[in-house]
């Protein structure tokens, strides 16, 4: 398996994503980090997944490699940079896995794009719909930055390792990816993240997908109201909905083997 990594140049910033290709008749995977995250996010299911699927991962503008990134970005535009890399690759219809941030792009990404996924694997994110929240949680989205930026950096570190994982690899991989901005970067890029997905909510869009749905979230997972959110999205939608045992938000970091399973058994029934 090589692992080649590739660039998408746009006038805000260059975007690095990275491919693996095994043959032209297995589906791809195209994995989506959370905000603030980048690709080491799935390097398990990377290095697993790559063995049997073509699978790519991004940097998402603003993360990781794909900095500096100017942050006038909107929901809309992330889902049209993808789009740009996914035909640049000729991917049709690949599965979207989505972890948090990634799990609310590839929902703005399907409704901009109908039918352009085999299907949707939500890691820990939660729907677009508008119905499923409070103004009060709009309006905090809107406004973080103060509150990020009074933290102490090592501590916002420490509350973010802890806050997102349940164990020790998985917070170790968090640390490593926060350091990787200086706070005020960091929170800057955390608050715009914020922003825009309030404003994708605020469009009233439907966010139906038209494709199959597995959603998956860490039965420890304490950040936001992600495991109410999960409930509720299941009962509306009937999306199947598994717990990862022993998971917090970031489940494919704490229990990698569990999830790349479930990932596997879903692409088994799909018509791909």
């Amino acid at each position: 398996m090589r692992i080649v990594e590739k660039v998408l140049h746009t006038v805000d910033g260059d975007i690095h994503y990275w491919t693996c290709f095994v043959e032209e008749s297995r589906p791809w995977l195209v994995f989506l980090p959370g905000l603030t995250a980048d690709r080491h996010l799935f390097d398990r299911q990377m290095v697993e997944l790559g063995k049997k699927y073509n699978c790519l991962v991004w940097d998402a503008p603003g993360h990781g490699r794909s900095r500096p990134f100017a942050l006038r970005f909107s929901m809309d535009d992330l889902a049209e940079y993808l789009f740009q890399i996914l035909w640049a690759e000729r991917i049709e219809k690949p599965i979207l896995v989505g972890q948090s941030m990634g799990g609310f792009l590839s929902q703005v990404y399907l409704e901009l794009h109908p039918g352009g996924a085999a299907g949707f694997v939500s890691i820990d994110s939660a729907p677009m719909g508008r119905k499923y929240y409070t103004k009060a949680e709009l309006l905090l989205l809107h406004h973080t930055e103060g509150m990020y930026l009074s933290i102490p950096w090592e501590l916002l570190i420490q509350w973010g390792a802890y806050g997102t994982a349940a164990t020790e690899y998985g917070r170790s991989v968090m640390r490593w990816m926060m350091r990787q901005y200086e706070q005020k970067e960091y929170c800057a890029l955390a608050a715009h993240g914020y922003r825009i997905v309030a404003d994708a909510v605020e469009t009233g869009r439907r966010y139906e997908m038209r494709c199959p749905v597995l959603l998956l979230c860490g039965a420890k997972d304490a950040a936001g109201s992600g495991r109410r959110y999960n409930r509720s999205w299941s009962r509306e939608t009937g999306y199947n909905l598994v717990w990862v045992p022993g998971a917090g938000h970031n489940a494919n970091c704490d229990q990698p083997d569990f999830v790349n399973g479930k990932i596997e058994q879903f692409i088994r029934f799909l018509p791909v």
